[in-house]
């Protein structure tokens, strides 16, 4: 477990389609970090439930999310950890951060027909624009008590980056402020 201050994990969240990759990965780079791209742990039955417009269970995603918290939690031993995942549920992102420890969410959202129009122009992607509506159903928009970072995602990538970066410092300058005033 991380002391105050300290996260173990940043995880970039949000339905398909918002640049949970591309951020999760400019922002890996930009924190120093490892990234993880979730969709590299999904089993080959997701793949095809999903390839084939099929939304995923529960019962689906729960290996998948216990998956991801050992990746990240084996990685971020060594460095820092950014995580691309789409994380729809509270009860997902309570399970990684009840594995992972004390995590800062990057909750990616915007425009449904902007999304919908960036899933049709993405080429060899697995999720079809069909998913989009059953994950927007789905979403759980994180609440203030999950130390989220909320970013619309319509802003250009390296703003959405620099949003982030800035705001996690200066919340972990503002907990380190308060653990050595507490000393």
């Amino acid at each position: 477990m991380s002391v105050k201050g300290q996260y173990s994990a940043t995880i970039v969240i949000g339905v398909c389609g918002v640049g949970k990759t591309s951020v999760g990965h400019a922002l890996a780079l930009a924190l120093n970090a490892d990234f993880i791209e979730a969709d590299d742990y999904h089993s080959a039955e997701n793949l095809k439930a999903m390839a084939s417009g099929i939304p995923l269970s529960d019962e689906m995603r729960l290996p998948w999310l216990k998956t991801l918290a050992e990746a990240a939690e084996a990685a971020r031993q060594k460095r820092p950890v950014v995580m691309a995942c789409s994380a729809l549920k509270r009860s997902y992102r309570d399970l990684l951060r009840d594995k992972i420890g004390k995590v800062q969410f990057v909750f990616l959202h915007g425009d449904r027909d902007m999304i919908a129009d960036r899933l049709v122009k993405r080429a060899d992607h697995f999720m079809p624009v069909s998913l989009l509506d059953s994950q927007i159903a789905t979403l759980e928009p994180p609440t203030s008590q999950e130390d989220v970072i909320a970013v619309d995602v319509a802003l250009p990538k390296t703003e959405i980056v620099d949003i982030v970066a800035r705001t996690m410092r200066t919340r972990q300058n503002a907990d380190m402020t308060a653990l050595n005033s507490e000393h």
